[in-house]
């Protein structure tokens, strides 16, 4: 299943994680935890958007820190 991600409305760009290419890009194959978003210095508050291109995604649990 394909989704996308987005920090602030914008693609992941350095904040992508190993799951995630730099446009924020990836698809879930297999039942585990995903890394989205790994956020590089300066920490600061931000806005998490996930988007599901494919129907079928069930998502249990996002965790952050």
């Amino acid at each position: 299943m394909r989704f996308r991600v987005f920090i602030d409305g914008r693609p992941a760009g350095t904040a992508h994680g190993i799951d995630v290419d730099d446009q924020g890009n990836g698809t879930a194959t297999e039942q585990r935890l995903y890394q989205l978003i790994r956020q590089p210095k300066p920490i600061v508050d931000r806005q998490f958007e996930i988007e599901f291109l494919d129907s079928g995604v069930e998502a249990f649990a996002f965790t952050f820190g």
